[in-house]
């Protein structure tokens, strides 16, 4: 005998599966900055699973345009807890994208695991985006939480 879902309670799980899914990946609000007419204008940010499980995979999605082509450059990520700075790296932009950039929408998205010793609780990060002369393009900072995992998540 094959086992058939009822035609309403199929329903029922595709519309909690999607109400999941708007949950799971909230825009994340943020600011620029200074009060800077910046040449790459940031759309949103996209933070995968929200909040952050330490020591579990995480993903920063930042939307943004360009008025100008950009042929190469580096993101600057700093991380800090109760305004201490407890993390800091660069990465070349043209190993997150293709480069050049054209005018118009592009995506940078990175993707890696916490520490499992990063402490739960709220954290801020700032994403500055540099040219090949170093000049800054775009730089924005945002809020995200870290958690501990739960006990459900770990079976």
């Amino acid at each position: 005998m094959e086992f058939q879902f009822h035609p309403k309670l199929h329903l029922l799980l595709c519309l909690f599966i999607l109400f999941l899914s708007f949950f799971q990946a909230q825009p994340t609000s943020f600011r620029y900055c200074d009060d800077v007419n910046y040449a790459v204008k940031v759309s949103g940010v996209e933070i995968t699973p929200d909040p952050v499980v330490r020591a579990r995979p995480a993903t920063f999605k930042i939307s943004s345009a360009t008025r100008e082509a950009i042929s190469g450059g580096k993101w600057v990520i700093t991380v800090a807890y109760i305004g201490v700075v407890v993390h800091k790296e660069t990465h070349d932009l043209c190993e997150q994208v293709s480069c050049p950039v054209a005018t118009g929408n592009f995506v940078v998205a990175n993707t890696q695991k916490l520490p499992a010793f990063a402490p739960p609780g709220t954290y801020t990060m700032k994403m500055t985006l540099k040219n090949e002369n170093n000049e800054p393009l775009t730089c924005i900072t945002f809020k995200f939480k870290i958690v501990f995992g739960s006990s459900v998540s770990d079976i």
